[in-house]
């Protein structure tokens, strides 16, 4: 185990860049979006990873600047875990499961892309919670 985890760890070394940041230079910051109840979106492959660029006041990774990385979003909280809310559209359907002899009522939830591409099942009693609005 120890040889072979040396030398994974070789292959890996070679191919890790050093980078150094001064203050004022400008990154993009990694983002993993969820769900308001919590969840992250692993499913959508067209999400943005990353946002930005910001300009920085501490030292993060190094930012080659290039045109088309930019994303251009409108009002995004980043959360101090470098999560993103993503906001549900529409409510599509609701069942009611059976486990262990308890009833268990979920939604399904379009969170907003395009159609069926980003549908999940939540908890009826978390959506109702997290979005009242969904349900008036």
């Amino acid at each position: 185990m120890k040889i072979s985890h040396s030398r994974q760890k070789s292959y890996h070394d070679k191919r890790r860049k050093s980078l150094e940041f001064e203050k004022d230079d400008h990154v993009f910051l990694r983002v993993t979006p969820v769900t308001g109840v919590g969840r992250a979106l692993k499913l959508l492959k067209l999400t943005p990873h990353f946002i930005g660029p910001y300009q920085i006041t501490e030292r993060l990774r190094r930012y080659i600047a290039d045109p088309p990385h930019v994303v251009q979003l409108d009002d995004v909280e980043v959360r101090d875990n470098l999560t993103v809310e993503t906001l549900s559209m529409r409510i599509e359907d609701r069942e009611v499961k059976q486990l262990r002899g308890k009833e268990i009522a979920l939604v399904k939830v379009n969170w907003g892309g395009p159609a069926g591409e980003n549908v999940m099942w939540e908890l009826k009693s978390k959506m109702k919670d997290s979005y009242p609005d969904l349900f008036a």
